[in-house]
């Protein structure tokens, strides 16, 4: 059981191969007890000291720990879109001076989950780990490992993170790179302050360890590896895939991957290291960050000389890895399930657009938005779940279109193409039970590149990926329907598109973003809408009987 209790503005929050938010975290099988402290705490890094919003003066936060037998409604939240938690979308934020529970029910998610805020950038801070190992009667689809250990790829900036995205926003601008990446909570020692703390994982040779990597950066996929040695895949966004073996992975934000280290090399100390992958115009900042993998009673430190990490825009080692994630035929995953005849398509084209800036804080005659299908999405301030539910007008419309506005050559030349867009908040009303198919369609309008989007209530099969403009006549044919992984988020690569397919079995109302914080922030959301079935076990759960938390001005 987990408290939050919320002393330092507006908290609201999100579960989910992504995210948990929480005041009572509850179990079926065996109970948990976490309370969580949401405050501002002081941080030194960087030689430069700032106050942050935590969770009980950590960070990253606490791990929570369960086994699959607990049952936590995890990112799926079966009927239970109460306790999903994004801001305005199925929840109005915890105000100051209040708490709220959440009933956390997980459903079949096995592996590394984790748990942050979501509201503004305030996940840059508040955040941390989900682990869930196999029941008691459950054994791993490998050899067991000798223990595991959780590592969290962060994003470090000296300046307040709701500083940052509230004046981006006023100005119309940017918000600026990270200052620095981090190791959960370590930025190493390539910064060049002598006071930064270094991660450090210790090993005994010839054990074998499972590392539960995390990829909570802002704005950033990262290239990680450990020097000399390989790491061997087994699961991504909390389900098995087929084992394979690399010497570094890919890991865009939002997403979670499970990879077996051996500790087979020679005793001393070796580097783990990561730095960002970029197929963008707007690249980050390219900083490599380390830690340590340490033998046990080696001496010596690492010589960074042997760091071997992919360039920032090597794209063929970004989609090479990618490619390789499959999905694995195993009793501990979820019965392969993926649709066939699919009820509803949809087409959707991911932008990043300029248009006319008339505020008086704006610096620059055209501000920054993002869109999906020419839609940038406006947060109204009555959420849309509560809306939906009680039947309030005039907080969103049903009619998200599910077909580009305009065809052109989305990935290829762009001139005479209009970068303005329109806002609103429109959802997509599914029906229950439908087979529905997604393409996600980059385009080169803004600075291109690649982007994370994740949708919350389901996990989705991955079906097809491709480079170019999605023909709808010739690419399903390339399409996986075999073993496509089971994943929450998909990398779309730059100049290309990816295909996702799901049965839309579990009603209420649910997010989809993009993982890019600055990309949210811009308008790169919707919602879809699942309607109830014909039964009651078809249908949405009430809300709690506690109430939700209170919109603004109510």
């Amino acid at each position: 059981m987990m408290g939050l209790l919320n002393n330092q503005g507006f908290v609201p929050w999100l579960l989910g191969v992504l995210f948990l938010s929480t005041l009572l975290f509850l179990c079926r099988a065996d109970d948990h007890y976490y309370d969580f402290f949401v405050r501002e705490s002081n941080f030194t890094k960087l030689c430069n000291t700032k106050s942050m919003l935590v969770v009980n003066d950590s960070f990253p936060g606490p791990e929570i720990r369960v086994h699959r037998g607990d049952t936590v409604h995890g990112v799926k939240q079966p009927r239970n879109p109460w306790s999903d938690g994004p801001e305005f979308i199925t929840q109005c934020p915890i105000q100051p001076g209040t708490n709220f529970t959440y009933k956390v029910i997980l459903s079949d998610e096995i592996g590394t989950l984790w748990w942050h805020a979501h509201s503004d950038w305030t996940r840059g801070s508040v955040q941390g780990a989900f682990i869930i190992e196999p029941a008691e009667n459950e054994s791993y689809p490998f050899p067991t490992p000798d223990a595991d250990q959780t590592i969290i790829l962060q994003s470090w900036y000296n300046r307040d993170f709701l500083e940052i995205i509230t004046t981006a926003l006023s100005t119309g601008q940017s918000p600026p790179n990270a200052d620095a990446y981090a190791f959960s909570g370590n930025l190493g020692d390539t910064y060049g302050c002598p006071n930064d703390t270094i991660f450090r994982m210790q090993v005994d040779y010839q054990k074998m360890y499972l590392l539960r990597i995390i990829n909570a950066a802002m704005n950033e996929p990262k290239f990680f590896s450990i020097t000399n040695h390989s790491l061997t895949v087994v699961a991504q966004d909390a389900s098995y895939v087929k084992r394979f073996t690399s010497d570094y992975i890919l890991i865009s934000p939002g997403q979670t991957m499970d990879v077996l280290l051996f500790a087979n090399q020679n005793m001393g100390q070796y580097y783990m290291a990561m730095r960002p992958f970029s197929d963008s115009a707007a690249t980050p900042s390219n900083f490599i960050t380390t830690g340590i993998l340490q033998y046990t009673n080696s001496v010596g430190v690492p010589n960074n000389n042997t760091i071997t990490l992919p360039l920032m825009n090597d794209t063929s080692a970004a989609y090479n890895f990618t490619a390789k994630i499959k999905n694995i035929n195993i009793k501990q995953n979820p019965p392969l399930d993926v649709p066939r005849r699919i009820d509803r398509r949809i087409y959707i084209t991911i932008a990043t657009n300029a248009v006319p800036c008339t505020e008086s804080t704006c610096v620059g005659p055209r501000k920054f938005l993002a869109s999906l299908n020419n839609v940038s999405f406006d947060f109204p301030t009555t959420d849309i779940l509560q809306a939906y539910y009680n039947r309030i007008d005039g907080v969103f419309t049903r009619d998200f279109p599910q077909n580009p506005p305009v065809f052109f050559d989305f990935t290829g030349n762009l001139t005479g193409v209009n970068t303005n867009t329109t806002e609103g908040t429109r959802a997509v009303v599914l029906n229950y039970g439908e087979a529905v198919e997604i393409v996600l369609q980059a385009t080169q309008l803004g600075a291109g590149g690649n982007h994370p989007i994740h949708l919350h209530g389901f996990s989705f099969y991955w079906v097809g990926s491709g480079s170019g403009n999605f023909n709808n006549v010739t690419d399903p044919r390339s399409y996986n329907l075999v073993d496509p992984p089971l994943i929450n988020t998909v990398q779309v690569r730059g100049r290309g598109w990816a295909a996702i397919r799901f049965f839309a079995r579990n009603p209420g109302v649910w997010f989809m973003h993009c993982h890019f914080e600055r990309h949210s922030s811009w308008g790169m959301d919707t919602v879809f809408i699942v309607k109830n079935g014909t039964t009651p076990k078809t249908s949405i759960l009430p809300p709690p009987a506690s109430g939700m938390p209170r919109c603004p001005g109510t």
